[in-house]
């Protein structure tokens, strides 16, 4: 009797293990999105200011603001996805909005737009 339940334990183990199975998200705005431009302080020295989000498929993501070598800004947002807008929400930062967003495909690549109009990133 005592083989029997243990079987039917292990049984069920095997069972529930298999059925709690991790969906796969495959958005497309999963990936490394970029912001580049430089600034003229002077006519021969250049700073590059980089904006990175970096999101991924758990519907979060990490924003870095990179001045020249140094990061100046980083920090947590989520994201979500309704009817192919896409909304940015980011934590800790009272100062900066949340950015609604639309993926674009052109022939400058795969971009992320405002919903104003205005471009936001470039996929890397």
């Amino acid at each position: 009797m005592k083989k029997l339940f243990s079987l039917m334990a292990i049984i069920a183990i095997v069972l529930s293990a298999n059925c709690s199975r991790i969906e796969q998200n495959d958005d497309p705005i999963i990936g490394i999105w970029v912001e580049a431009s430089t600034l003229s302080e002077e006519s021969t020295f250049k700073t590059t200011v980089r904006k990175e989000w970096i999101f991924n498929d758990v519907y979060l993501g990490r924003y870095h603001e990179i001045n020249g070598n140094d990061i100046t800004l980083k920090t947590d947002f989520k994201w979500s996805q309704e009817n192919g807008i896409y909304t940015v929400e980011y934590r800790g930062l009272e100062d900066k909005p949340n950015d609604m967003v639309t993926i674009q495909n052109n022939e400058q690549g795969v971009l992320l737009q405002k919903t104003d109009g205005d471009l936001l990133a470039i996929k890397e």
